[in-house]
């Protein structure tokens, strides 16, 4: 029988949740329900990270902490987890080393921002345990806290804290929090399929299932066509809090057992749909340099911690920053459903903007991609507004298999420029045979002007995404001229 609750831990004390609480955002519930008015709300989007809190996964035997953001996570995603707010991080009265940190340093001023400040640094000592003997550096700082919005104070002395902790006097949440004992019941938790139902303030029914297995899953799709599927919610919870959607029936992906990692075996690349892009970005760090460079831009690190690579790809967003690569690599998707599974190639598997070929009973898995070679470049490119936590207004991927001087292959996939991801098929069939030099890719860029069919609107003009698509090709001949270049010397 299904559970009828929810059950995690909330700074190491149990809770039990059901009803309509269910389906309130963490930040609501926190505020609302339990008065823990240290997390903030301000954007209700996950881009200023005051609402971030820390999140504990079971993971072999204890608990991986990370952080999001609480305002676009709801609490049907944290069935068997611990969460940890800023009021978690003190105790017996004492403050954690970095809330003492940004009172020495002067990182607060109005202070809205702080809590989240405060709950991203004090994640970053979960992540490496190389950390505990080195201070954390300017740079992995920035990357880190790209996701947190400061007004007022700005980021000289919050950086200047951080920088200034021992790493040796932060705690980790296993010390705080002993995880061995609350490690082994979010396990047994998260072994539960759970079924809970409410009402809305208009007295509609309200329902979140969350199936321990991928034919549960897909029974409950094909029965409810109206179900809203949930894995990260970092999209989702934005259309939810601006109003756009009021989900009702909910289909939750989180208890699942299994296609969470990321493995990289005989050059194949696969991608478990529920993997966050945290999981990826650790696993393809020196493998893919150039997928690295990108996903650290695909939003701050809670939307990474969170979001999943299945939810990114379904979402079918012509402008989505992971689907070039996907498409110069041939990525395959695994999709279930009621009658088994079937791999699509990613190229079939979007039929215009915003929709895809997934049956009404059926779900993505897994994701397979073929790693480009020795003989092989790879050049991913992303051009926004700024560089941090925005909406791509071009994302381009070339791959060219050389021999020798010439190009005996190419692949060119463009985003932005269409309803959909495009690959190029005259320009790539233009480039097969010549050798790569600049006016070649100056010709190959005059060609890819011809095959797409970019608009206007509030990120760009469709001449100045034309005008990208163009040059983008002479951009990728001098980052591989420059780094030939490099090698040789």
């Amino acid at each position: 029988m299904a559970r009828a609750e929810l059950r995690f831990y909330l700074n190491g004390e149990p809770v039990h949740v059901a009803g309509d609480e269910a389906f309130l955002t963490l930040s609501e519930y926190l505020r609302q329900r339990r008065g823990m008015t240290g997390t903030k709300i301000v954007c209700s989007e996950g881009d200023c990270g005051a609402c971030s809190v820390i999140l504990g996964r079971p993971a072999g035997g204890t608990i991986r902490y990370e952080s999001i953001n609480s305002c676009i996570h709801f609490l049907h995603q944290l069935d068997a987890t611990h969460v940890v707010t800023v009021e978690g991080l003190s105790r017996n009265g004492a403050l954690h080393p970095v809330q003492q940190a940004m009172v020495a340093c002067h990182g607060s001023q109005c202070g809205f921002c702080t809590p989240g400040f405060v709950t991203t640094m004090a994640s970053l000592f979960e992540q490496d345990e190389g950390r505990r003997t080195q201070r954390l550096t300017e740079e992995e700082l920035r990357d880190a806290l790209s996701g947190n919005l400061c007004r007022c104070t700005g980021y000289v002395q919050i950086v200047e804290a951080a920088c200034s902790i021992d790493p040796a006097s932060a705690p980790r949440m296993g010390e705080l929090y002993p995880d061995k004992a609350m490690a082994a019941q979010l396990a047994e938790w998260s072994r539960d399929e759970v079924r809970v139902e409410g009402r809305d303030v208009e007295g509609n029914e309200l329902l979140a299932y969350l199936p321990r297995t991928w034919e549960a899953a897909a029974a409950f799709k094909a029965e409810s066509p109206e179900t809203l599927v949930v894995a990260g919610a970092t999209d989702l919870g934005v259309q939810r809090n601006k109003g756009r959607i009021a989900p009702r029936r909910i289909l939750g992906l989180a208890n699942i057992d299994g296609d969470d990692e990321v493995r990289i075996e005989d050059g194949v690349l696969t991608i478990g749909a529920r993997a966050t892009w945290t999981a990826v970005e650790r696993a393809i760090r020196t493998i893919l340099p150039d997928y690295h460079r990108i996903l650290l831009r695909f939003g701050g690190p809670q939307i990474r911690s969170a979001g999943t690579v299945g939810g990114n790809l379904v979402n079918a967003s012509p402008i989505a920053d992971s689907l070039p690569f996907h498409f110069v690599t041939e990525t395959e998707l695994e999709l279930v459903g009621t009658g088994g599974t079937r791999r699509v190639p990613i190229a079939d598997f979007y039929l215009g903007y915003r929709k895809t070929a997934l049956r009404p009973d059926e779900l993505l898995r897994r994701i397979v991609a073929r790693l480009p070679r020795g003989n092989e470049v790879l050049r991913l490119y992303k051009v926004s507004k700024r560089k941090n936590l925005d909406i791509s207004t071009f994302t381009a991927a070339i791959l060219v298999r050389l021999d020798g001087a010439r190009i005996a292959e190419a692949r060119v996939a463009l985003g932005g420029v269409g309803p959909v991801v495009l690959r190029l098929p005259r320009t790539e069939a233009f480039l097969h045979g010549r050798e790569i030099d600049e006016e070649t890719m100056r010709e190959a860029g005059r060609l890819a002007r011809g095959e797409i069919t970019p608009i206007t609107d509030v990120r760009g003009r469709a001449e100045y995404r034309a005008r990208l698509a163009e040059n983008i090709f002479v951009k990728f001949y001098h980052d591989v001229a420059a780094e030939h270049a490099h090698a040789a010397v």
